[in-house]
């Protein structure tokens, strides 16, 4: 989520707070990081293979990617759009049946922010629920047979491995940047969307960098050019983010409402209609900044403005109680009910294509 707070991980007694900014309401979320920190590895089953229902280490995630895609060749297809900024590798997963032609298709990516850690869970459990319902699910089965999915199981990877080895909630990229000490950007502040007018920090040092320029970072220059790339067939672009439960659409970076308000809209209340009947969890549709607060540069919005008309931001589980430390319990019935949500927005674009 665009909660823009960066606190040191060792050794805090009060962690998160989120501050009164834009009329926000000051909440302490925990007393002692470390023991939430550890708390949210509540699924105890030891493993070092990989785990739907636990939260996956890159290495891991990056040999699952590998794997899924060699055993399940006739239904996904893997290539690298680029390496990240520390030299690791970008892998973006194409679900579909092959036909031999070009299909309509939705991007997804998850794990922009570093320390979302339920957003990588998602990607993979989608690819996961992809390829094994397929045949057996009526609607999954139809959507693979008659469009793609491109999904960036893990965008920010360098920013992602730093959670695991030094520091649960960082959130930035890890660039150098010149001139200052201060390390990585903002990605969902570095697209060229209203770059850098509001919501957003020309500060290194700030978690709302916007960068140096727009796509100063290799990641997001990385996704931006595949999109560009392939616009004629993305038909959506759905980038996962945590927590606060919503489901946003354009514009974050104006209060303008978008060409197609009124349809994304109604899009997104199925959406979170689909969402809510699985465990009850409710979330809240609309326009990033009448819903949440103005902030330029995001994906979102940059994806609507290239043309990808149906372009949502999810904010997965939950509403503060645990944040970013969402514990491992947790993933099963998220991703399943998330599940319900994609699957609504890419019939509804499959049979609204344009």
């Amino acid at each position: 989520m665009n909660v823009d707070i960066h606190v040191p991980a060792a050794g805090l007694d009060m962690v998160f707070t989120i501050l009164q900014q834009s009329g926000m309401e000051a909440k302490v979320m925990f007393e002692d990081l470390q023991e939430a920190v550890e708390a949210q590895m509540d699924n105890m089953r030891v493993t070092k293979a990989h785990d739907y229902t636990k939260y996956n280490s890159w290495a891991t995630i990056n040999d699952w990617a590998v794997s899924i895609s060699s055993a399940n060749a006739n239904l996904i297809s893997r290539q690298v759009i680029g390496n990240t900024y520390e030299g690791r590798p970008m892998h973006l997963l194409k679900i579909g049946k092959k036909t031999g032609s070009a299909k309509p298709a939705v991007f997804m990516d998850c794990g922009f922010h570093a320390r979302e850690w339920i957003t990588h869970a998602f990607c993979q459990w989608f690819v996961n629920e992809a390829v094994s319902t397929y045949g057996s699910d009526p609607e999954m089965t139809n959507l693979l047979d008659r469009m793609d999915f491109f999904v960036l199981p893990v965008f920010n990877i360098d920013g992602y491995e730093y959670t695991w080895t030094k520091d649960r909630m960082w959130r930035k990229t890890r660039s150098r940047n010149s001139g200052s000490s201060c390390i990585g950007a903002d990605p969902n502040r570095n697209f060229d969307a209203g770059w850098c007018t509001t919501g957003a920090s020309s500060n290194p040092c700030s978690d709302t960098y916007c960068g140096s320029s727009p796509e100063s970072e290799i990641e997001s220059k990385n996704l931006a050019n595949f999109i560009r790339t392939n616009k004629s067939i993305i038909k959506a672009y759905l980038t996962v983010h945590s927590y606060s439960q919503l489901l946003l659409f354009p514009y974050s970076y104006k209060y303008g409402l978008a060409a197609d308000h009124s349809e994304l809209l109604s899009v997104s209340q199925g959406a979170i209609a689909a969402l809510r009947s699985l465990y009850g969890t409710r979330y809240t549709s609309g326009p990033g900044a009448t819903t949440i607060y103005p902030a330029a540069g995001g994906s979102d919005d940059w994806a609507y403005d290239l043309g990808v008309k149906y372009s949502y931001t999810f904010e997965l589980r939950d509403e503060g109680r645990y944040g970013f430390l969402l514990p491992e319990s947790q993933i099963k019935p998220t991703c399943e009910e998330t599940m319900l949500a994609v699957k609504y927005i890419a019939s509804y674009v499959l049979n609204n294509l344009y």
